[in-house]
This record gives structure tokens, C-alpha cells and sequence, in this order.
């Protein structure tokens, strides 16, 4: 039996991505999914890709059980999430983002498999502690998410920081990653979670204007709130980047580097699209106002320091690449 590469939310957004980099790379081993498909299109994420099996999350444990012997499973890639930010079931986000975490790091550290985990910037909350992706146990409590999707991925960060230092078992990798906000294809199935640029194209496809949220603050204009905006294909790299380095562990950050205005984003998609760009606000949703992020920019010189060298796709370039690729193409699914 052929050795096993486990990416859990296999058929998300990144987690897809991941799967189709692994599979053109030419991987020599299995890929197994797991995920829930349910009843929409998110099974098109994976609809090109050769699979060795699709495991539900609650059968996954007993899954890496019963294949931990033969050839093994060479790493997991922990991508799986409730990744809504607008998510209210604290219980349901603990026991999806947090405990099975914990009992996936359990399992890797017994059976020597390296583990590779979806971390968030919304970890960062609010952005006064800075974004410097320090990962020891003192500069992780100086953090405060704004919402329980956030504190549920910074208590794990936490955890494994703490095990660490405790010099507990562990993965013989082990590595965080903190996601930016990433665009790219494969989106379509997260519904208002999906990216700004996807939200945009069919309006700046049918020369509407673009809709965003009003500033709520007087030193930001309207639109000039900022975010790292990163490409999925960068991210995915430096995953993969660090699965190629095993010697490597710790939290990283994975953004572009380069904070740019929400006006900036809806620009770029309508120039892809050839059409002069246009605006209108709305307010920011009540339940959101307060826990709204206007700052975000990854810092990634601790990436850049070990070694990763590949430079991050410019704003523009990316943005052109994914609509006119993707998003306006008959078949938007990679």
C-alpha cells in the first residue's frame, strides 16, 4: 500500500487548491480528502482531481487508525474548519476547531507523521499587538480576536505553543498557518464568505457599481480600509514550501506582505474586466461594527528569513489572473 497525504477540508476553498499543487507536482503517494460534500457544488472543487478515498470528519480518526500501519500516512494537512467569522455556536466551533485539532496533533505525534495546520490573521484581532507571527507563549497571549472563529484558532496556536515549550510530544513537523485573506478559484460554495473580488465580479460584469462597506471611522475614508489580500496559489506555496523543509516548525504568517484599500481590490477587478471602476457604500452591519477589522498586513520576514525566496503575486496581477481565468470562464472550477 502506497504511503497517504491527508488534507482535511480537502474540498474548501485552500484545501482544494492544496490538493490540485500536490497532485500536478506529481506527489508519490495517495491523496485522501476528508471532508462533507453535502448537497451543493462544493464536490466541483474536487471533481478533477484523482482521490484515493473522501472520509467524513467524524469517521477521519478511525480512518488514520486503521491505515496507520503499511505504508503509513506521510503528513496531514489540517485545513479543515468553521471558518465563518459570523458563526455563533462557540460549542460547535470549540469541538470543529479546536478539540479535533488537538486530537489530530495527537495522532500525528504518536505516529511520526508531520502536521500542517490552518491557523488564521484573525487571530490578530484587531490588529494592536501588531502582526508579527511570533509564536512563543508570551507573545501569543498578548492577542485578542474579535470574534469566536478567531479565539478558537488562537487557542490552539496557544496550545501547541505550550506543549512545545513543555518539550511534550509532538508531530516531527509541526507548522501554523496564519491566512491573510485569500482569493483565488474554488471559493464559490462560501456563500457571503467568499472573497471580495468574488463578491464584486458580477456586479463590474454588469456594469453595476462596486458595493462596499462605509468607514465607521473618521480617520478612514470610505473603501480605504485596508487588508492583505493574497492570491490562493502563493499561500498554498508556502505550505507546500514548508511540507519540502521538514527540519522547519512554527506559526507563520501567509500574506503578501503589502496591505492594499478595498477600493484598491474593487479597481483591480473591474480593470480586469475592462470597465472604468465605480463605487457606492453601504453601512457596516450593527452586529459586525465593533468587531470590524480596518488594518491588516502580514508580516512575513520570519518565512523570508528561513529561506522562503518566491516573491507574492502583486495585487493587479492576481486579481486579472482569477477573473479572467476563473471567474468569467464557462468552467470556473480549477
Amino acid at each position: 500500500m502506497r504511503e497517504m497525504l491527508v488534507i482535511t477540508g480537502g474540498a474548501g476553498f485552500i484545501g482544494s487548491n492544496l490538493v490540485a499543487a500536490l497532485e500536478a507536482r506529481g506527489e508519490a503517494a495517495d491523496l485522501v480528502v476528508c471532508d462533507r460534500l453535502e448537497s451543493g457544488d462544493k464536490w466541483r472543487n474536487i471533481a478533477k482531481r484523482e482521490l484515493a478515498a473522501i472520509v467524513p470528519p467524524e469517521e477521519l480518526l478511525a480512518f488514520l487508525d486503521t491505515h496507520a500501519g503499511g505504508g503509513g500516512v506521510r503528513a496531514v494537512f489540517h485545513l479543515g474548519a468553521i471558518s465563518s467569522t459570523t458563526e455563533t455556536d462557540a460549542d460547535l466551533i470549540v469541538r470543529t476547531n479546536f478539540t479535533l485539532s488537538l486530537a489530530l496533533w495527537d495522532w500525528c505525534a504518536a505516529h511520526d507523521a508531520p502536521f500542517l495546520y490552518a491557523s488564521s490573521a484573525a487571530t490578530y484581532g484587531g490588529g494592536e499587538a501588531g502582526f508579527a507571527d511570533a509564536d512563543d507563549t508570551s507573545s501569543l497571549a498578548r492577542l485578542r480576536p474579535l470574534n469566536a472563529y478567531g479565539w478558537s484558532k488562537h487557542l490552539f496556536d496557544r496550545r501547541v505553543a505550550r506543549l512545545v515549550e513543555r518539550n511534550a510530544p509532538r508531530p516531527p513537523q509541526w507548522a501554523g498557518a496564519k491566512f491573510f485573506n485569500v482569493y483565488g478559484p474554488n471559493e464559490y460554495h462560501k456563500g457571503s464568505m467568499k472573497s471580495v473580488v468574488a463578491q464584486l465580479f458580477p456586479r463590474a460584469r454588469d456594469g453595476e457599481p462596486a458595493r462596499l462597506f462605509r468607514s465607521h471611522r473618521p480617520d478612514v475614508p470610505d473603501g480605504g480600509q485596508m487588508r492583505d489580500f493574497v492570491h490562493v496559489d502563493d499561500v498554498v506555496d508556502m505550505m507546500l514550501w514548508l511540507y519540502d523543509h521538514p527540519s522547519i516548525s512554527g506559526i507563520f504568517n501567509m500574506g503578501s506582505g503589502k496591505a492594499r484599500s478595498f477600493a484598491d481590490l474593487a479597481t483591480a477587478v473591474y480593470r480586469a474586466l475592462d470597465r472604468e471602476p465605480a463605487f457606492e457604500f453601504v453601512d457596516t452591519p450593527a452586529e459586525i461594527r465593533a468587531k470590524y477589522q480596518y488594518f491588516t498586513e502580514a508580516r512575513i520576514d520570519r518565512l523570508r528569513a528561513l529561506g522562503y525566496a518566491r516573491p507574492t503575486t502583486p495585487l493587479e496581477q492576481g486579481v486579472a489572473d482569477y477573473v479572467r481565468r476563473y471567474l468569467a470562464a464557462d468552467d470556473p472550477y480549477r
